[in-house]
């Protein structure tokens, strides 16, 4: 196997700082959002899943790759979906030995552009302190001036419509047909691992493309609706906000995930705002306010939900909140048997805190 490492690449951010390292991936260049992640495991997990797409990941652990890639076992869509990935020390070898391959393969074989050699924790201090931004990583144009043409390119993620991009392009079943529920999920980019607590917990799933009309999806006859996942700005979605609120009419119940969270919040006239880091990593704390008891969750988004807009909802109330800034992590909507989240109850990877959460929209359907 050539040794991309010993190539060198560089990382040039938005507001002009640049770092430089050594090429990981693909050689090549891309850029898009960068933003960290905190988890210390679970890479293969991060970067398959369609909320990340078209973002570039910085990986907090120190050491990434060691552990090698399970193509189907681990992997959240069927393709890897960031932009780029940025980390600190980037293993060749891996350890597991059940491992397919190694994480250099995977990422060149899905013509991922990366840098390692990083000082991650100098980087992360900046994003965190100025906010996230675009990126552009190179390993074959290492001149700052000529990349920052190509960066100008890069397209805002607010404002950005990406859902209907990632998500799938035919609807499709998935479980037992005898299952004893029917549950309609709306694919704005959706993770495996949900999928699988809903065929886990006895439901039967039809999955749909993100801009299918809601006429459609209720000819199908389910018993809920589940709205997913996804990327982008929620902002900018008419389509999927026009859907679900005829979800909430049909009097079913609906239960949303992160974006979908943000659509459900929409259809109650709640707005949404680009937050200056989002929250992705696996140990955020949440209280849920029904019960009174904290969970540690796993969270992936850079939009919320405003919190002043839900406290002063009549359609809506707060149901979980963020206990390190007080963003909205949680509303069900008054009347209706429709509740959502801002973080990712699966957890895939992340703890299970919050797995009762498809147990409560169960219930809901019987």
């Amino acid at each position: 196997m050539k040794n991309v490492q010993s190539q060198p690449a560089v990382l040039l951010l938005q507001d002009g700082t640049l770092f430089q390292g050594k090429a990981l991936g693909k050689i090549g260049t891309h850029g898009g959002e960068i933003c960290f992640n905190t988890g210390m495991t679970g890479y293969q997990e991060i970067y398959t899943d369609p909320s990340y797409a078209g973002q570039v990941i910085v990986n907090t652990t120190a050491h990434i790759g060691n552990y090698g890639v399970l193509s189907t076992e681990e992997s959240e869509s069927a393709k890897v979906q960031i932009a780029g990935m940025v980390c600190n020390e980037f293993a060749q070898v891996h350890s597991r030995q059940t491992a397919d391959e190694s994480l250099q393969v995977f990422l060149e074989k899905a013509g991922i552009v990366g840098i390692s050699e990083i000082d991650t924790r100098a980087l992360v201090r900046h994003i965190r302190q100025a906010g996230v931004m675009n990126c552009i990583i190179s390993s074959e144009i290492l001149d700052p001036e000529e990349l920052k043409k190509s960066l100008d390119q890069i397209p805002s993620m607010e404002g950005l419509e990406l859902s209907s991009q990632v998500c799938t392009q035919t609807p499709y079943h998935l479980g037992d047909p005898n299952a004893s529920f029917k549950v309609a999920v709306l694919d704005l980019g959706v993770k495996k691992s949900i999928l699988s607590n809903f065929t886990d917990r006895d439901c039967y799933l039809k999955v749909f493309p993100a801009k299918t009309s809601f006429e459609e999806i209720s000819a199908w006859n389910a018993d809920g609706y589940f709205v997913s996942n996804g990327p982008g700005d929620p902002g900018v979605m008419p389509y999927a906000v026009e859907t679900v609120d005829r979800m909430l009419a049909s009097d079913k119940p609906v239960f949303g995930i992160c974006l979908g969270h943000q659509i459900l919040a929409q259809v109650c006239g709640l707005k949404t705002y680009k937050m200056h880091n989002g929250h992705r990593g696996l140990n955020h704390p949440v209280k849920n306010l029904i019960t009174g008891l904290s969970e540690i969750t796993s969270q992936n988004h850079g939009f919320a939900v405003k919190l002043e807009d839900l406290k002063n909802s009549d359609r809506a109330e707060l149901t979980h909140i963020n206990l390190n800034d007080e963003t909205v992590e949680g509303l069900r909507v008054k009347g209706k048997k429709a509740f959502s989240v801002q973080h990712h109850p699966e957890a895939s990877p992340g703890p299970h805190d919050s797995r009762y959460l498809f147990d409560q929209f169960v219930d809901l359907l019987a």
